[in-house]
Order: C-alpha cells, then sequence, then structure tokens
C-alpha cells in the first residue's frame, strides 16, 4: 500500500516541484534529483524489480546524463536539467525514453518560443513587482527548461510500468 501510494505521488509531485521551481528561481534543486534517484532505487528493489531490469534503468539514467552534461557544458541547458532529465530517465527507462525525449524536444520548443514573445512585449503591470516575471523577461535570461522536462515526464508516466497495476 506505501509502494502505490509512492507510485503515484512521488514522482508526479517531485515534476510538478521541479517545473515551479525552475519557473520561479530558475533552479532545480539538487534534492529533487537525489529524491527522484532514490525513490526509483526504493520501489525498484521492494518492488521486485529484477537486476538486469534495474541496470537497464540504471544505463538510460546514465545515457541521458552523459548526453545533458554535454548539453551543459555547451550552455544550452542548466545543470539542474541535465540531472532531472537523467533522474527522469531512471524511472523511465529505455522502453519510454524516446517518448520522452521526444516530448521534451517538442514542449521544449514551445515553450522557448512563448518565452521570447513574452520578452518582445513589454512586462504587464500585473507582474511588474513579481521578482520571478522580471527575472524571466529579462532578454539575457535563459528558458526554464525543467518545465518542458517536467511536462513530458508527466505525459509519459501513465504508459510506465509503474503505472500499469493501476489502469493506466
Amino acid at each position: 500500500m506505501v509502494a502505490d501510494a509512492i507510485k503515484l505521488m512521488l514522482f508526479p509531485a517531485l515534476m510538478a516541484f521541479a517545473a515551479s521551481s525552475d519557473l520561479l528561481t530558475m533552479t532545480i534543486s539538487n534534492r529533487v534529483s537525489l529524491i527522484l534517484a532514490g525513490g526509483f532505487f526504493a520501489l525498484a528493489v521492494f518492488g521486485g524489480m529484477g537486476t538486469t531490469e534495474i541496470l537497464l534503468h540504471l544505463g538510460a539514467g546514465g545515457v541521458v546524463l552523459l548526453l545533458a552534461f554535454g548539453f551543459f557544458a555547451r550552455g544550452w541547458i542548466g545543470g539542474g536539467d541535465a540531472k532531472l532529465a537523467a533522474a527522469t530517465a531512471l524511472w523511465l527507462g529505455f522502453d519510454q525514453l524516446l517518448n520522452y525525449l521526444v516530448f521534451a524536444s517538442l514542449f521544449g520548443g514551445i515553450l522557448t518560443f512563448a518565452i521570447i514573445r513574452f520578452r518582445l512585449m513589454p512586462l504587464p503591470s500585473a507582474l511588474a513587482n513579481q521578482e520571478w516575471a522580471k527575472r524571466l523577461h529579462r532578454m539575457d535570461a535563459g528558458v526554464p527548461y525543467g518545465i518542458a522536462l517536467a511536462l513530458a515526464a508527466l505525459m509519459i508516466y501513465p504508459d510506465t510500468p509503474w503505472m500499469k497495476p493501476f489502469g493506466m
């Protein structure tokens, strides 16, 4: 019963937290990725996932971590985004990885376009005193890509083996 509650709540809640944190502060805490990794291993071990499957999920997370840190090194994404993508890949495994990356890319493109449009317009007066909005509106600011990563993860999560017992 506890494992079911964790499956239903931990991953979605951390994705929502990461997205909102990235929007409001342009950072994703290392704790989010660490809790995601710890949660995965706890559920995998206590949920009866086989060693081979755990290693495959670990491989998916490792591949994404290497690629994402390459993107980080080039300044294309932030370090928190790289760690969030890797922790997400750990949960999704290779079975859902391509779908996740496609959705993250599409949502990231839409998000980037929307933020560029937002930055070209005057900041609405209702947001003028909001630090997060002023930061997001600056032309030299980055894009909170964690929003796209989290949204893509939430789109894919119902199709994972974690959710199959719930009829999703």
